[in-house]
């Protein structure tokens, strides 16, 4: 079966100071997105509230995954034709921390895809969020087969191999990464693409909130380890083309088959 390419955009943003001005930003990213033929928008972490705002102004930012915020995203997504993964803290439905939550919402409006960010990094995450407590899962759009890992998430090798074990084409990662860790985008990234042979897009926020500066550096690294395209430390919309003859070629190549799966029980433990 011939799957068309699918063209993609990662939005390099510092975060706004309220969630209307974020919605603002957002739409005008996706009408600008639209324009340069893209079809799917990636965001960076709590893309709509920001990141590093306290468990207070988290728990009062909530929302479920239907409320307010995804509904003024479904809007969005309609008007430009584009689908768009953003970054949003999820209700607790049983009063817990809320859930640091990305969403897929297609170009018809529907919810295409969610998860809960499963591996919080330090203390202002574990402060603000609780831990969601189920694996990404792929959904397949325009022929393509997508997962979500959000931030820490993909330096774990387990949660991209995961995602490869089900089959998954490209792996859509919203970041909110600081400077001091630029080996992730750097080296982390490509590595998890080649040794997968699939695709990892990685979209950061830049900019400044208290106490933290992004470090920008979004990226598209493709299935042979090589960058695609990688942002600067500023504010872009980065656009680029994935193709199913770069993964099938890559794919040849896989080391994925050779596992010795009878050697790795204590990777469970």
């Amino acid at each position: 079966m011939n799957i068309a390419p699918l063209t993609l955009a990662l939005w390099q943003t510092a975060y706004a100071s309220t969630p209307a001005e974020a919605l603002q930003r957002l739409d005008d990213a996706a009408a600008r997105a639209r324009a340069q033929g893209v079809q799917l928008l990636l965001c960076p972490e709590m893309g709509l509230t920001g990141y590093a705002i306290g468990p207070g102004r988290v728990r009062a930012l909530a929302e479920p995954a239907d409320g307010a915020l995804a509904q003024a995203v479904t809007v969005i997504a309609q008007r430009h034709g584009v689908t768009i993964v953003y970054g949003y803290p999820e209700h607790h439905p049983h009063g817990g921390q809320p859930f640091n939550a990305v969403q897929a919402i297609g170009p018809d409006g529907q919810s295409l895809a969610r998860y809960r960010k499963t591996h919080l990094y330090g203390a202002m995450d574990r402060a603000q969020f609780s831990a969601g407590d189920a694996a990404s899962q792929v959904f397949t759009w325009r022929g393509w087969r997508l997962g979500l890992l959000i931030c820490y998430d993909v330096e774990f090798p387990e949660t991209v191999r995961l995602l490869a074990l089900q089959g998954v084409d490209a792996v859509l990662v919203p970041t909110a990464n600081m400077a001091a860790f630029d080996e992730v985008p750097e080296l982390l990234v490509p590595a998890r693409a080649c040794e997968n042979r699939l695709f990892v897009a990685y979209a950061n926020a830049c900019g400044s909130e208290p106490g933290i500066h992004y470090g920008g550096l979004s990226t598209v690294a493709g299935p042979d380890g090589g960058v695609w395209t990688r942002a600067g430390r500023d504010a872009a919309l980065l656009r680029t083309t994935l193709t199913r003859e770069t993964l099938d070629g890559a794919r040849r190549s896989s080391p994925l088959p050779a596992r010795r799966t009878d050697l790795y029980g204590p990777l469970a433990a």
